[in-house]
């Protein structure tokens, strides 16, 4: 059975009211977007920019994350076992990225999405090509997605230190520093010694 149209209606509606746009700010509509109750002193509007900002990461880092393990999955080749067991710790460790984001925002007030829904609409990551197998090409592929999401990371750091979020500022700086180790790693298998 085919969903109704008001099945579909009310599902947009509470993507909406759930997930907002990325770019949205404090103010939707006249009212300000809802944030649990802390005591945490930092202004509620700060505290709505950067769990907004945040949740921009978390779908990149969820999609990395991912984009890692396809590569894990389905490389071959020459170098297969250095490379499934790189892709494989790659995927690990932006796991724990996406933990140290989902609870940062929620630290502050807010609600981390992380459902496949809308980390499929929401992030900003190049589309991982599905139909390669080479090592070559997943080094590529991966090496292309880790260095957009340190770009988009480090953009992040400022944009933290902008709002005077000193401990925002200080979890993305550990993770720019992780996804630039891992850009080496991936990007070292694809260079030829000189």
């Amino acid at each position: 059975m085919y969903p109704t149209k008001s099945v579909l209606a009310e599902k947009e509606t509470m993507e909406k009211s759930v997930y907002p746009s990325k770019h949205d700010t404090a103010i939707e509509g006249g009212k300000e977007r809802a944030m649990h109750p802390t005591k945490n002193n930092m202004p509620e509007n700060a505290r709505i920019q950067i769990a907004a900002l945040l949740q921009e990461r978390l779908v990149d880092s969820i999609d990395l994350m991912l984009q890692a393990k396809q590569a894990h999955w389905n490389v071959k080749g020459p170098s297969f076992i250095a490379l499934h067991e790189l892709f494989d710790k790659v995927a690990e460790d932006v796991e724990t990225h996406v933990d140290l984001i989902a609870e940062r925002i929620v630290q502050l007030g807010g609600i981390a999405v992380g459902t496949l829904g809308p980390v499929g609409k929401k992030s900003d990551l190049p589309v991982y090509p599905v139909t390669i197998s080479g090592g070559k090409e997943h080094v590529a592929a991966l090496s292309h997605a880790l260095a957009y999401f340190g770009e988009s990371v480090r953009e992040a750091i400022e944009q933290a230190n902008g709002l005077k979020d000193a401990g925002t500022a200080d979890i993305l700086t550990q993770i720019s520093r992780a996804t630039d180790k891992y850009l080496w790693f991936v990007e070292a298998q694809g260079q030829a010694a000189n």
